[in-house]
């Protein structure tokens, strides 16, 4: 591996350290860091360096460390985080923050020995190492912010959701087994903790769904033909993936279904855009039921809703109710997801199926969002 060293970026000039100092010292101490001019410092960083060959793993660098711990003993002396940012190649992140994190431990160690160390200048120390982390956490945000940004940002993204969901869908479907005893039984206040992990978890999977598909543009139909669906079995799989989230608050979800069940449509976007309607109507619910309704208005038309009986919606929010990325202008007033992803997937499916998304809501009342869709049956062909 290339030696690291600390180099100036074009935009942050980082000051030329003070050379070495040799010759024999009055007292027998650690080895010198260049340009280190502190002996408590210089004696913290050491002991991390013995520290971390001691303990470190087959994946570590061993000589990269040296060096990464010399910025690391120039940045805090000098108070200057730029000898730390400017190091070619750059180390690991992770590295670099465990290798803070044990010369904060050293340090910490050297105030408590008042005869080794003056505590004012420790305190020193520890300050210019948080100022150090702190930059070194605004260097990262700023590279991911320019990733992000990039030509290749969205697929950048992209990526990152698709890396969540995996673990996303393990803690669902853990949990849904243990609330189902298949595993032993559980006793009343597990089922509610369970409730709430499933509950938080499909919030993060709904949001990595909804983030991947308006990546994609949001109005692509997964089945561009229209194909063979039961009404009853689509809005029955609604209901066991809300059941544990309706359960986990008291609430009742009620289902009315049309007399004609086997249609011709678009089952994997029709079940999204229910699952959406039915998943943000009992979040913002706390009392009362969320109904969810196909009724048929002819042969060929099905109309659907869902209602819920919370407290309605904001009419400051109305307006940005279906952009996406729109920020609350304040907690708690906004009803639905404070992104807005959710609700602008839904309404372009719902278009994509060639109908429009409607709503009504009231305080008191709550609120209902209506759609009706071209469903002929299923023996029409």
């Amino acid at each position: 591996m290339a030696r690291a060293t600390p180099n100036a970026s074009p935009t942050d000039s980082v000051p030329p350290a003070p050379p070495p100092v040799f010759g024999r010292r009055a007292t027998p101490g650690p080895r010198p860091l260049a340009g280190v001019t502190c002996p408590v410092l210089t004696a913290a960083i050491r002991r991390v360096e013995e520290r971390w060959t001691r303990e470190r793993s087959d994946d570590d660098d061993p000589d990269s460390i040296p060096w990464v711990l010399a910025a690391i003993g120039l940045a805090v002396d000098r108070q200057h985080p730029s000898y730390l940012l400017a190091l070619e190649p750059r180390p690991p992140r992770l590295v670099t923050q465990r290798l803070l994190a044990h010369v904060q431990s050293e340090l910490l160690r050297s105030w408590s020995d008042a005869a080794s160390a003056s505590p004012l200048r420790v305190l020193r120390h520890l300050k210019a190492l948080e100022h150090v982390r702190e930059a070194l956490e605004q260097d990262a945000s700023e590279q991911f912010g320019a990733q992000l940004g990039g030509a290749n940002g969205m697929d950048f993204l992209v990526q990152i959701v698709h890396d969540l969901r995996s673990p996303l869908t393990s803690i669902l479907f853990l949990a849904e087994t243990l609330m189902q005893e298949r595993s032993g039984p559980v006793n009343e206040r597990q089922q509610r903790q369970l409730g709430l992990i499933y509950s938080a978890a499909f919030g993060l999977s709904s949001l990595t769904s909804d983030t991947i598909e308006l990546a994609r543009g949001g109005d692509q139909l997964a089945d561009d033909r229209p194909t063979p669906l039961s009404l009853a079995e689509l809005l029955e799989s609604v209901c066991d993936i809300v059941r544990p989230i309706a359960a986990e608050k008291g609430l009742a979800v009620n289902v009315s279904l049309p007399n004609a069940d086997l249609r011709l449509g678009h089952p994997l976007a029709l079940r999204r855009v229910l699952l959406n309607l039915t998943t943000n109507a009992l979040k913002f619910t706390d009392r009362g039921t969320v109904d969810i309704a196909a009724v048929e208005k002819s042969d060929m038309r099905v109309a659907f809703s869902v209602r819920d009986t919370g407290p309605g919606i904001n009419p400051e929010a109305l307006a940005s109710l279906f952009q996406p990325f729109r920020r609350s202008a304040r907690a708690g007033r906004y009803l639905f997801s404070g992104t807005g992803l959710g609700l602008a997937l839904t309404r372009r499916l719902v278009r994509a199926m060639g109908s429009e998304l409607c709503l009504e809501t009231r305080p008191g009342w709550g609120t209902q969002f209506w759609f009706d869709l071209e469903l002929p049956p299923a023996d029409a062909r």
